[in-house]
């Protein structure tokens, strides 16, 4: 397990630090100039192997469970790195969602985290998505009631609305799937049957919100052809084309370029997919050089330490 709480964090970091220097170039510059490797400079004019709040998130997150799962804490944590207290790369914040931006503003107003995020059709971007995998090795053993309720409390600290909870809860249900040692075909066809018949059954989820999933939950997303594949920073966007990548790719690093060089939220569709195939393939089969070049890799990799020696003795 603990390979996979690192294996899944550091793949979530670096998918993250491949897509920053590009994000919001076009698909069409992508494919003119691919990303290949880790690169400086770019949009926020970073050294090689910067994170952004993706990684941020995740990280804060991460840190929170190594001490139990309280979203007061989490939302303060949130707060402590948008005031550039923790878990930034450089001291300094660069990249927020404006529906992070609003959450935070409200945590530090003193709301109930999980009355903190949006509920409106309109705050479905992919900043709980992007942060929301370490909760997964927390939920892991819950039943799937449990699980969905966590998943919920836990993104609605910044994105309250139902479709960004089931965005979440496909996501973390697919990599459960694979932290039990499924294969990736096994793993998705397991989901689109059990998580179905969980929101069928959920008085919460209309069916009309469960129909956005319908290319995911009724069809075969990975059969789509590319340019069918959006890739900006809506959250079914973004799921879609983490499990597109992941599920069209043999490795790692195929799996991160794939959804970096979708262009527009590179980061985040990297961050995103990195997290499944992180943990699907092992912290062996990310290239090395990658790892090193990592901004605060140790720092991360004592957390990710620290989490897995905390749900050991749970």
């Amino acid at each position: 397990m603990e390979n996979k709480v690192k294996a899944g964090i550091l793949g979530v970091c670096i998918g993250d630090a491949l897509g920053v220097p590009v994000e919001f170039r076009s698909r069409e510059q992508l494919k003119r100039s691919p990303v290949t490797k880790m690169r400086a400079l770019g949009t926020y004019y970073q050294p090689a192997g910067t994170w952004s709040d993706d990684s941020s998130l995740t990280l804060c997150l991460a840190d929170s469970l190594c001490y139990g799962y309280d979203t007061e804490d989490i939302a303060l944590k949130f707060l402590q790195w948008y005031n550039a207290e923790i878990w930034t790369p450089h001291g300094r914040v660069f990249d927020i969602g404006i529906a992070t931006r609003q959450a935070i503003y409200k945590i530090s107003k003193g709301y109930a985290p999980q009355l903190c995020g949006g509920t409106s059709e309109f705050d479905n971007g992919n900043g709980s998505l992007m942060r929301i995998l370490p909760l997964l090795f927390y939920i892991k053993d819950f039943p799937v009631e449990a699980r969905f309720d966590k998943i919920k409390e836990t993104s609605s600290i910044t994105h309250g609305h139902i479709r960004s909870v089931i965005a979440c809860f496909i996501y973390l249900e697919f990599l459960l799937e694979i932290l039990i040692g499924a294969t990736k075909f096994e793993a998705y066809h397991k989901i689109k049957k059990t998580v179905k018949h969980f929101l069928d059954h959920n008085p919460i989820c209309s069916q009309s919100e469960i129909d956005k999933f319908d290319r995911i939950l009724n069809k075969n997303i990975f059969e789509y052809e590319e340019e069918k594949i959006g890739s900006s920073g809506y959250v079914l966007h973004s799921l879609e084309a983490s499990l597109w990548c992941f599920l069209n790719s043999e490795s790692y690093s195929e799996a991160v370029l794939k959804a970096v060089n979708l262009g527009e939220d590179t980061d985040t569709t990297g961050a995103i997919t990195g997290g499944i195939a992180g943990i699907y393939y092992g912290l062996e089969n990310i290239p090395q050089e990658w790892i090193s070049e990592l901004v605060r890799k140790d720092d991360i990799e004592k957390l990710c330490d620290k989490l897995f020696k905390k749900l050991q003795n749970n």
